[in-house]
């Protein structure tokens, strides 16, 4: 597969850009929903390759959707990842080499030129490692962005349901482990982050979420001024 098929997208960059300068870090576990609540509050297409909302102008950044795309290039459905032995799922999973290695890159290359542009993004991760948010939050603010998060929150019984039944099911075991960290970071993140540019998401209960609230809550978000005096500067420049 090459890479730059993940690139074919029109993007007009500039100031005139929806939401220019902001940027939403998603956090959740597997089997939050986090990609079904980022489609329904932020208006990304279900199922596509290269996700960007027309409605608010954001583009997704998820390392799953090209992991997905080579495992099924390889002739390796998700929803199996689960059954593999550990030596096989970690050769897939592990190492500079590996599937998700390289499409960890590849998303990594997508997001830094979104940020070139200062074009407005989703950065959908499971928030188990503290640091590394903090590592790309401490990047797009120095860039001149606005940063938020969105956390989706559930029961570790109804994490595994959904891992279950997912198209890209993971270990029990794995899944457990995750959760437990992305819970213990959940102060850290409203103190990074504050509690005005932080929401939080009970997504424990399928069809029970009330998106018209969150996306009121988003709507204020978007609507506001950029705050950072670097990229306020820089929007004076253009």
């Amino acid at each position: 597969m090459k890479p730059v098929k993940l690139f074919e997208e029109f993007i007009s960059e500039g100031i005139h850009d929806l939401n220019t300068l902001k940027a939403f870090f998603m956090a959740g576990g597997p089997g939050s929903g986090k990609s079904h609540v980022a489609s329904e509050i932020f208006g990304f297409p279900h199922d596509a390759i290269n996700n960007i909302s027309y409605r608010t102008g954001l583009k997704l950044i998820n390392s799953d959707i090209a992991f997905e795309h080579m495992l099924k290039g390889m002739g390796i459905d998700p929803k199996n990842l689960a059954e593999l032995d550990p030596i096989e799922f970690a050769k897939l999973t592990q190492g500079p080499d590996s599937p998700r290695e390289r499409a960890k890159k590849i998303t990594i290359m997508k997001k830094d030129f979104y940020k070139e542009g200062r074009l407005g993004m989703v950065i959908d991760g499971t928030g188990d490692d503290f640091s590394k948010i903090k590592v790309k939050k401490d990047e797009l603010e120095d860039f001149g962005y606005d940063t938020y998060m969105v956390f989706i929150n559930t029961s570790l019984e109804v994490a595994q349901a959904r891992n279950a039944r997912r198209t890209r099911t993971l270990p029990e075991e794995l899944v457990s482990d995750i959760w437990h960290a992305v819970q213990d970071n959940i102060g850290a993140f409203q103190r990074e982050f504050g509690s005005q540019n932080m929401v939080i998401v009970d997504n424990s209960v399928d069809g029970d979420v009330s998106f018209s609230d969150i996306e009121k809550v988003l709507s204020k978000l978007l609507k506001k001024p950029i705050q950072n005096s670097i990229g306020r500067k820089w929007l004076k420049g253009e």
